[in-house]
């Protein structure tokens, strides 16, 4: 009988903790609601007070977007409200023309950093550098604002002038920029050739991109006479800032036959998703050599990391931004928007890029341009290298026919060329260099 109370207690006891791991978090759950109703209550408090006792009348429709603005911006840099005037013009944005100066901002403890000015823009005209600070426009401080406010004020009519205050590593003082604001066109890739290289230069990532690359890879093939006379491909992404998901996507699987390009992941397990390559590489297999610097974000991230872990790119320049998380952009009542960050990437390693960015297999810095006072002459153009050509009296080269002596001297012109390119822009030519070290350890015909 004493057995059996004892086995009657323990139940009991069993019953009374089982009970209670299993309402504990009833309890919570209903804690937690109440909290949140009582929060909601103290924010309708609040707006009321400010409606009734603010110093000035104030605008109920800021108040409740300001309140909006601020929940997101807690977040993380990149989620935000997007009145229904901004959702229009991110709409347009997308597509590819828009109005402002052409830079791609973000915040960073508190300051406004340029992600990357666009080609071709006014604020590239001007001389803002991926990298800057903006400290002030028009003399108005832009610290203690969020980057939604801090872009507006840099917003204003076409034609019209701003001024902006910028903080530049390797400079002592802060110093003003003068901008014209102009509508943006966005050309999302140019094209050139650079003796038997074909260099893609994009731009950004909106609905035009992959059109836009095609037929400039089409159009350069042709200029050089076909695919035979094209040693290789530089995939120029310095200072993109990124922009569309599907475009990065579809840009990468224009260089890849098969494979991962990117996986996202979410909050939840099952909201994953991975992007795998199709059939077809537009450049059969050609070399290529990925381009990025400290302005190459998001998208071009995703271009590159997915190259590099292919083994199908060489990725030179510097590390790049590091944003490495998706943003969703959702629609709401009244034509607004919200820009929410829904899921972080991964490229095809697994590897996510956040806060670290690509690292490039070979690293080549850019040379910061010296001030026209410091450049002085080099020495090559007064003391020309003598050659045993320049001897008085010096015997010809019999031994080469007339076309073979026009060859050598294109082939002379062309290392010239090669020179005078690494001074204006020294990574591109590195880039160059490296497809034609290819090229000429490649199988000869």
């Amino acid at each position: 009988m004493k057995k059996f109370a004892m086995a009657a207690l323990g139940g009991t006891l069993a019953g009374i903790v089982a009970t209670t791991y299993v309402a504990a978090p009833l309890l919570a759950q209903e804690s937690n609601e109440t909290s949140v109703y009582e929060q909601l209550d103290l924010f309708g408090d609040i707006f009321e007070r400010i409606r009734a006792q603010y110093v000035e009348d104030v605008d109920e429709t800021e108040l409740i977007e300001a309140a909006i603005g601020g929940m997101l911006q807690s977040l993380d840099p990149h989620s935000s409200y997007l009145s229904p005037d901004d959702a229009s013009k991110m709409r347009v944005q997308t597509r590819g023309e828009f109005g402002g100066l052409g830079i791609e901002v973000t915040q960073e403890d508190g300051f406004v950093k340029v992600v990357s000015p666009m080609d071709d823009t006014p604020a590239d005209e001007a001389g803002v550098e991926a990298g800057d600070f903006i400290t002030h426009v028009d003399g108005e401080s832009l610290l203690g604002l969020s980057l939604d406010e801090a872009v507006e004020l840099m917003r204003g009519p076409v034609g019209s002038e701003i001024i902006i205050t910028v903080v530049r590593e390797g400079e002592d003082e802060p110093f003003d920029i003068s901008i014209i604001r102009d509508t943006i066109t966005m050309t999302a890739v140019r094209a050139r050739t650079e003796g038997d290289t074909v260099v893609l230069r994009v731009t950004t990532f909106n609905e035009q991109t992959t059109p836009n690359l095609e037929e400039s890879l089409r159009e350069q093939i042709e200029e050089l006479g076909g695919m035979d006379n094209v040693n290789g491909i530089v995939l120029d992404l310095r200072n993109n800032p990124g922009g569309l998901l599907n475009q990065a996507i579809s840009v990468a699987d224009s260089f890849l036959e098969s494979g991962e390009i990117v996986s996202t992941r979410g909050r939840n397990p099952e909201d994953g998703e991975r992007f795998n390559a199709t059939p077809g590489d537009l450049v059969g297999g050609k070399p290529v050599v990925v381009l990025i610097n400290g302005g190459s974000a998001s998208a071009s991230e995703i271009v590159a990391g997915a190259l590099q872990d292919h083994r199908r790119a060489i990725v030179v320049g510097t590390k790049s931004f590091g944003k490495g998380s998706v943003q969703t952009v959702m629609p709401l009542r009244g034509d607004g928007a919200m820009r929410l960050t829904t899921a972080r990437y991964y490229t095809p390693s697994g590897r996510s890029i956040q806060a670290l960015g690509v690292s490039p297999d070979i690293i080549v810095e850019q040379p910061r341009s010296r001030p026209e006072a410091e450049e002085e002459e080099p020495a090559s153009s007064v003391f020309r290298q003598r050659s045993e050509a320049d001897l008085r009296g010096s015997l010809n080269n019999d031994s080469l026919s007339e076309d073979e002596a026009r060859q050598i001297e294109a082939d002379r012109e062309k290392a010239e060329k090669a020179a005078e390119l690494r001074e204006e822009d020294y990574q591109l030519a590195y880039a160059i260099d490296i497809l034609k070290g290819l090229s000429a350890l490649g199988p000869k015909d």
